[in-house]
């Protein structure tokens, strides 16, 4: 125990270097539109952040949060990149991993298609009006509402409680017509689990909210999906985690897109963040067997809270 404290305590202090040579006060340089100041060569930033990542991709996997959660406060925070291009970046960010587990996930039976698709409908048409609004909107405002978003994460996250087999007495009038229900195997018991899910028409409205704030802040919306699907909705847990890492694979696309019309996806910023969250959550993967889900969940909740902090205070001026 001492020792994995250790190790992560190491990697935590390695990535607040980083960031202290990342931040533009600290650096000595003036952010401007795109990246900050002239005084380093092109090459300085994407390697800074790819390290940044890789350690972000570690952590990611330990917490159980998506990498766009961890990516956009802390990279929009820290580095000298406008917050546009940053929400561009952090929605492939969440949309490559989703893309990559996708397809293994629905074949074996885990994330539910029934489910997905009605989610997805709303969700992603709302996640492409959250991005027109994301990029309409001033900056600092922009930079207010993340802070404040990435704190509520972290209330979040220090009180949601989650269900394995959530109790639903009945399916409703709505998931029946839509036949939203199925079977899985579990592994850990050798049985075949029969689900349905109540509560439909409150889990939709829901996911309004959630489409327009994963396209506004480009943050992906796993940190949302899950609660939603396995508290209000009545999903088994399995179910519910593997359809949202599904579902990110269209809700991000969609918002993506926007970004990328507006110009707000550079090769820069994209492939070093990419690179280095899925290198660092091929290690997150294998150190998982022996890390301490408890000290990791803390620590997780630790670095949102301060980049959510930093977030709000810079877009206030402070």
């Amino acid at each position: 125990m001492e020792k994995n404290i250790r190790f992560f305590s190491l990697l935590l202090f390695f990535m607040i270097c980083l960031l202290s040579l990342a931040s533009p006060s600290l650096a000595g340089t003036d952010p401007g539109p795109v990246v900050g100041g002239g005084e380093h060569a092109w090459w300085f930033w994407p390697v800074i952040l790819f390290f940044v990542t890789f350690v972000m991709g570690i952590f990611a996997v330990l917490g159980g949060v998506g990498g766009g959660v961890l990516y956009v406060p802390i990279i929009s925070g820290f580095f000298p990149f406008h917050l546009d291009f940053v929400r561009g970046a952090g929605l492939l960010v969440a949309l490559s991993g989703a893309l990559a587990a996708g397809p293994g996930l629905l074949k074996s039976g885990l994330a539910s298609l029934r489910l997905a698709m009605p989610v997805a409908l709303i969700a992603s048409t709302c996640a492409i009006a959250g991005a027109v609004i994301g990029l309409a909107l001033p900056t600092n405002v922009i930079q207010i509402s993340l802070g404040i978003t990435i704190l509520g994460i972290c209330v979040l996250m220090l009180t949601a409680k989650k269900s394995t087999y959530p109790y639903v007495p009945k399916s409703d009038r709505l998931s029946s017509i839509l036949r939203i229900y199925g079977v899985y195997y579990e592994d850990s018991t050798g049985e075949d689990i029969d689900w349905k899910i109540h509560r439909t028409p409150i889990g939709l409205a829901l996911f309004i909210i959630i489409g327009l704030m994963a396209g506004m802040f480009g943050l992906g919306a796993g940190w949302a999906n899950v609660p939603v699907l396995n508290l209000v909705m009545g999903a088994p847990l399995k179910i519910s985690v593997a359809t949202s890492k599904f579902l990110l694979s269209i809700t991000d696309t969609s918002a993506a897109w926007i970004y990328l019309n507006k110009g707000c996806v550079i090769p820069l910023l994209v492939v070093p963040s990419l690179v280095g969250i899925m290198l660092g959550s091929i290690v997150g993967v294998r150190l998982l067997k022996v890390a301490k889900p408890t000290f990791i969940r803390w620590m997780v909740i630790c670095i949102l809270a301060f980049a959510g902090a930093k977030a709000l205070l810079k877009g206030l001026g402070i």
